[in-house]
């Protein structure tokens, strides 16, 4: 049984998108975190379109779309944050001519719903060095640049924590001196 013309509109963009990009599937609904028969559902219209607030941001991301496009789309009332970090790996996504899904394409399939979800702000980005690292090789950044993408989160995440920048400033230009000696050496 199919749903009401108001749903087919963005059933239909989902499903001209998959084909569009010849994307199975499966692949993206491990994209966007749901089971393969959700997403044969919603394309074939056998169930209402998600109004779920992070199914259609996942939805959207990989998309390349804003969530507000899907009709269903009600604001969240979590604040999704957007720092100067996600904006700048946004801007080297484009600068590298990929599209969102082609960025995720370039990842392991498992790893391919936390890039999404860090591209929607709803998680940070990676402080991890290692994995910012395979992140930084997929956008061809250069090793300083990975460092300033990699300190410029740090010092977020320690903001973020209660971390006064100013009365440790020693402490951190320590750290980020030696961290940067170890990744110059590594690299």
């Amino acid at each position: 049984m199919k749903m009401q013309d108001t749903n087919i509109k963005s059933s239909k963009m989902v499903a001209d998108f998959l084909e569009k990009n010849n994307l199975h599937k499966k692949e993206f609904a491990q994209m966007i975190g749901v089971t393969l028969s959700y997403v044969y559902n919603l394309i074939d219209e056998n169930i209402p379109f998600s109004t779920r607030s992070i199914t259609l941001e996942r939805i959207a991301t990989v998309m390349d779309i804003n969530p507000e496009d899907f009709m269903e789309y009600q604001i969240p009332s979590e604040n999704i944050t957007f720092s100067e970090n996600l904006l700048l790996l946004k801007d080297l996504i484009k600068f590298n001519g990929y599209s969102t899904l082609d960025f995720l394409k370039l990842f392991e399939r498992k790893k391919r719903l936390e890039l999404v979800d860090i591209l929607r702000g709803a998680k940070p980005i990676q402080i991890d060095f290692c994995e910012l690292k395979k992140v930084a090789d997929a956008l061809n950044m250069t090793n300083e640049e990975l460092f300033n993408l990699w300190k410029s989160r740090m010092i977020e995440y320690l903001k973020e924590g209660g971390f006064n920048i100013e009365k440790n400033k020693k402490l951190l230009d320590a750290m980020f001196d030696c961290a940067n000696s170890a990744t110059i050496k590594n690299n």
